[in-house]
């Protein structure tokens, strides 16, 4: 089969509006968490989140055009731009029909669902609704449009698994490209959940943290006394391309795809299984699909969300998998300087990884100050500060609810 590299990456996130400036704030440890803007939280139990920061997205757009997409697609439309400037490929010099587009969302047009309904329980004699209101609130709608920006004939979906999202779209380019089926595929994720709707439902579900006196410590990952995930919002966009076909146009290349793995619990709902059975498999996937041993891999960036249940069964899961080799690996949780982007989180916390990779430094974990007794002491978490370490492969994991677990795995490139 063909291989995969990553050629281009763009970054729209809580604590960075671009590449540069999101993996400098990851290195300095940065928080994303304040309080809420885009709405009144009065009624609400949490009332802080990562929100992007210094952006207004229609400055980005020609004018109208702006009110015909929803914020995910305007976040995804960004990063891609970015990714593909960063890339260099010229797409009016190359076949656009073998390049294609997995992009993915856990929510898509929820901010415009909020907003037309909103409108709608007005009381108005005639309700009126936007003509564009379907076509934004489509989850699929992301990647039409990236396509339709571009010019992009290749193949075309939206990859949905709630929070592992991004890992799934990511998994099925990577497998596309080797197969021969494309060229490049820019993939990638993008979520805007900062809504009235969105966070009442997390509440009500206790999966959201209620320090509101302390949105900037909020996110704690593995401390003793963490309460729930931090909302987040953003997108993540990479260039996956063949490798010969990037050699040849003489790209320069951040890191290679190696394997990708996918489960599902078959558990619960909402929670993880306990013992971390569905990660186990997934992360056993990836390690089969890229022909890697357990100690081969030096950093996992982990899905840790800083909910009390979902953190254990995680680091559960890796014992179990990676047994004494796990005290010899660096685990990071980004989502604590984040916030949880929910199907957009694979994306970002992917370039933390692959930007490790090329830089051969581990972010931090931050926040978290008491380690559960459950954790087993001598587990490098990467507390505070970022550490330099020789890094080969990285495995980046996702878990979403419904049971879906999705992992990834990049290698240095040489």
């Amino acid at each position: 089969m063909k291989r995969v590299v990553i050629t281009g990456m763009g970054a729209l996130t809580p604590i960075g509006n671009n590449l540069k400036d999101y993996w400098q704030a990851s290195i300095n440890g940065v928080s994303g968490a304040a309080a809420i803007t885009k709405f009144d939280t009065a009624k609400h139990k949490t009332q802080f989140a990562c929100e992007l920061k210094n952006i207004v997205p229609a400055d980005f757009f020609e004018k109208g055009e702006a009110r015909r997409y929803d914020l995910f697609t305007q976040y995804a439309l960004i990063a891609v731009q970015e990714a593909v400037n960063d890339s260099g490929i010229l797409l009016g010099e190359v076949n656009k029909d073998k390049i294609g587009v997995i992009w993915a969302s856990g929510n898509g047009g929820i901010s415009t669902f909020d907003e037309q309904m909103g409108e709608y329980f007005k009381g108005d004699e005639t309700p009126r609704f936007n003509p564009f209101f379907m076509p934004k609130i489509l989850v699929d709608m992301a990647s039409g449009i990236i396509a339709m920006k571009h010019g992009l004939r290749g193949i075309n979906y939206t990859a949905v698994s709630a929070c592992a999202s991004s890992n799934s779209a990511m998994m099925d380019a990577f497998n596309y490209i080797r197969w021969g089926k494309a060229n490049a595929i820019i993939t990638g994720g993008s979520e805007a959940p900062i809504t009235p709707s969105a966070i009442g439902g997390f509440n009500a579900c206790k999966a959201l943290s209620l320090r509101n006196n302390s949105p900037g410590d909020a996110s704690r990952p593995f401390d003793k006394s963490r309460d729930g995930f931090v909302m987040g919002e953003g997108s993540g966009a990479f260039i996956f391309e063949e490798y010969e076909h990037a050699k040849k146009r003489g790209a320069k290349i951040y890191a290679e795809v190696v394997g990708a793995g996918m489960s599902a619990d078959a558990y619960h709902l909402t929670a993880t299984h306990p013992e971390g059975l569905g990660a186990i498999l997934g992360m056993t996937g990836a390690l089969e699909d890229a022909q890697l041993n357990t100690d081969q891999i030096d950093y996992v960036n982990m899905h840790a969300t800083s909910t009390p249940v979902g953190d254990i069964s995680e680091i559960k899961a890796l014992h179990s998998l990676f047994k004494d080799h796990l005290f010899k690996m660096n685990l990071s949780a980004t989502k604590s300087l984040t916030g949880h982007l929910l199907g957009a989180a694979g994306a970002i916390e992917g370039i933390v990884a692959v930007l490790s990779l090329k830089n051969q430094v581990v972010t931090p974990t931050i926040n978290t100050q008491e380690i559960d007794e459950a954790i087993p002491a001598g587990i490098n978490l990467t507390l505070h500060q970022p550490q330099e370490r020789k890094i080969d492969y990285v495995l980046s994991n996702t878990f979403g609810f419904g049971g879906h677990n999705a992992s990834v795995i990049f290698k240095r490139f040489q």
